[in-house]
């Protein structure tokens, strides 16, 4: 079938079931089908119209001056790939700019902010923050655990799904996972405000939400003891030890005939799992053993 009379009723939608296959087969296929995926993309400009193929041939046929014929398919797509690479880079460079910094499971990692600002964060945790917008608005969205040393100047807020912290200058820790969220301030001043609730923090002070509960009580420690690889925890139900010792080590954690609301009091090492184990199992007279590589059971002494 002629290439042009395929093309004509290609544009116009009212190719046959016969004519299409015939279509399909084209060499040049695959390129007139990307340019119009392309061409979807953009909005066009205002260019005069033809009313149909036919007289665009008409309108050609007339123009006396010799022309060559031209391969307009491939120089489109390249253009077409030129545009959209360089919105993609602009996009991410310019308008996004966003950082990202996530740890694994039994990773610690320290970061400096733009203005100096210092976060440590804890494993299986993830800060976000704009570095374009920094000097307009100093913020950063937190999952999971991290110690913030703010340096003095304008307002400093942590975004968490739980809640929001706001400080000037100083020195605090916010732990958010899944809807337990905890705020202790160690240095300075501390707002702290959720959907429901909204208190102030002042130094040695500690709040913490957790199953629709509000406690508030004191620190006595100077710094986070996680940041000297040490889990702590004071009448912690013991869902939460269990959560943590599976993101410092990186591994599963099955409660056998053991109650995960059992309240726990006490810590755990970072750098040798036996012990960890001995430390949280020992004290509730549990036992564990190991199953496979990467799980563990924890059940009753007496079991």
């Amino acid at each position: 079938m002629d290439k042009e009379y395929l093309i004509e009723k290609w544009l116009s939608n009212q190719l046959t079931e016969e004519e299409l296959k015939a279509f399909e087969a084209m060499e040049d296929y695959p390129q007139l089908i990307a340019i119009l995926d392309n061409a979807g993309q953009f909005k066009a400009s205002e260019f005069s119209s033809m009313s149909n193929f036919e007289t665009f041939q008409k309108r050609l046929k007339t123009d006396q001056k010799p022309v060559r014929k031209l391969s307009w398919i491939k120089p489109i797509l390249r253009i077409a790939s030129v545009l959209v690479l360089g919105i993609a880079i602009y996009s991410i460079f310019i308008f996004n700019n966003t950082i990202k910094v996530q740890t694994l499971s039994g990773e610690k990692i320290e970061i400096e902010l733009p203005d100096a600002s210092k976060v440590m964060i804890n494993a299986q945790s993830e800060i976000k923050y704009s570095k374009r917008k920094w000097e307009q608005k100093r913020e950063v969205s937190l999952v999971g655990e991290a110690f913030f040393t703010v340096a003095k100047g304008s307002t400093f807020d942590v975004i968490t799904t739980e809640g929001i912290v706001t400080v000037v200058g100083t020195q605090f820790n916010v732990k958010q996972r899944d809807a337990f969220f905890e705020v202790t301030c160690y240095e300075g001043i501390v707002n702290v405000r959720t959907k429901t609730f909204t208190e102030e923090l002042r130094a040695g002070g500690n709040i913490r939400f957790s199953e629709g509960k509000i406690i508030q009580g004191q620190n006595t420690s100077e710094y986070p003891t996680w940041l000297k690889n040490i889990s702590s925890f004071h009448r912690m139900p013991f869902s939460q030890v269990i959560a943590e010792l599976e993101r410092q080590y990186s591994i599963k954690i099955v409660l056998d005939e053991v109650s995960p609301e059992i309240l726990f009091t006490g810590g755990f090492i970072h750098n040798n799992m036996d012990n960890a184990l001995k430390s949280v199992t020992q004290p509730l007279s549990l036992k564990y053993r190991m199953d496979g590589t990467n799980n563990v059971i924890l059940y009753p002494s007496e079991k």
